[in-house]
């Protein structure tokens, strides 16, 4: 879908919640001339269950599920509502797919990446390491023709898509032991998802995938020597800093995570077209919001959290390398023995090397003169 169909579907379906409201607000007396003529949300109410992966504690990832409900009540005048679930209310937080594909809820809301197993394509929906940006990933999928590739994928599974928000670059997690060369990688039990988990394997680590919610507890009990998880904002509500003093970056396995939401097709297919477009209006509104506040609130955050005794710490060169090594590898082992991989791989590897070239100039010229 092209950013402007995108954007087109976002305005009717603000201005079609707009004159609803408008129509209802003359009641069933309006004279004609009035808004009669306005389109008229269906009367028939319908209330959707939504399974999220994340804890109701992450108020920035979690609270962005919760905009798209409470901008669908009211664009819909309460018609059509989204009850949200965090993670293990309804199903544990890594099975929101399969609960979404098999009809228990009608909406997903989750990060593709964890899924790789059902089809290694998904991570593009997401992020692959040492890939996009927030704001490439975003130009790729709305006007890159990412999102047309990445419904193909979610096509078989009886899911529609919609990008639900991003987190920007994150850091590298939380380390008990600093990593002071690509040795200290050796043997350590890490907790990191997706494809940055696989070359964090190659690289010689332990790997572990954890829900939100039991991150802290096994890195408490010893269970994980370390753990990635978002940045400065949701790590220090999470409370990492008291279980681990090293906080490494850069996230180079999350350059630019995007989150989603899984709508069952059936469902949606049931849905009034007034419904679907608030629904997609309501998304692309999320998604703004939960990018802009980690923007606005992970500077205070670290400066909170280095309060805490917390050492900040680069990658070493040679992990660096490693890492990127291994990552260009891997993608290209996925691409020639996987069909749908290759398909959104040929597709996405020339955008971001276009996407690559154009920020090298501007983008960081600009952050290296303004930078210390």
């Amino acid at each position: 879908m092209k950013r402007r169909d995108f954007l087109g579907k976002v305005i009717v379906g603000a201005t079609t919640a707009t004159l609803a409201g408008v129509a209802t607000a003359c009641g069933d007396g309006a004279s004609q001339g009035d808004a009669v003529s306005a389109p008229v949300v269906a009367k028939k109410k319908v209330t959707w269950r939504l399974a999220s992966s994340f804890p109701r504690s992450l108020d920035t990832i979690f609270g962005g599920a919760e905009v798209l409900a409470e901008r669908v009540t009211a664009m819909s005048g309460g018609a059509f509502t989204i009850k949200t679930h965090p993670a293990g209310e309804l199903v544990p937080g890594l099975e929101v797919m399969d609960a979404v594909q098999g009809g228990a809820v009608q909406v997903g809301h989750t990060a593709s990446y964890y899924y790789t197993g059902k089809s290694k394509a998904l991570a593009f929906d997401c992020t692959v390491p040492f890939g996009l940006t927030a704001r490439q990933q975003s130009a790729w999928l709305l006007e890159g023709g990412g999102l047309e590739l990445m419904r193909e994928v979610f096509a078989p599974f009886g899911i529609l898509n919609f990008p639900a928000g991003n987190t920007g670059v994150q850091m590298g997690g939380w380390f008990k032991k600093k990593i002071e060369s690509l040795a200290d990688l050796e043997g350590l039990k890490m907790r990191i998802p997706g494809f940055g988990g696989k070359v964090m394997d190659r690289l010689g680590a332990t790997v572990q995938v954890l829900a939100g919610g039991d991150i802290f507890p096994a890195l408490e009990r010893g269970a994980i020597d370390a753990t990635e998880w978002v940045g400065p904002y949701d790590d220090l509500s999470l409370g990492f800093y008291k279980v681990a003093k090293v906080y490494h970056y850069p996230g180079w396995w999350e350059p630019g995570p995007s989150l989603s939401y899984y709508v069952n097709k059936s469902a949606w297919d049931k849905l009034p077209k007034e419904f679907q477009e608030i629904f997609t209006a309501a998304a692309a509104e999320s998604a703004v919001a939960m990018q802009t506040r980690y923007d606005a609130r992970n500077p205070t955050a670290l400066e909170e959290i280095k309060k805490h005794g917390v050492e900040l710490a680069p990658f070493s060169a040679d992990v660096m390398a490693a890492a990127r090594r291994e990552s260009e590898a891997l993608l290209e082992e996925f691409a020639a023995e996987d069909a749908t991989f290759k398909k959104v791989y040929d597709a996405w590897k020339p955008f971001r090397d276009r996407q690559f070239d154009w920020f090298s100039v501007a983008e960081l010229a600009y952050a290296q003169a303004v930078s210390g």
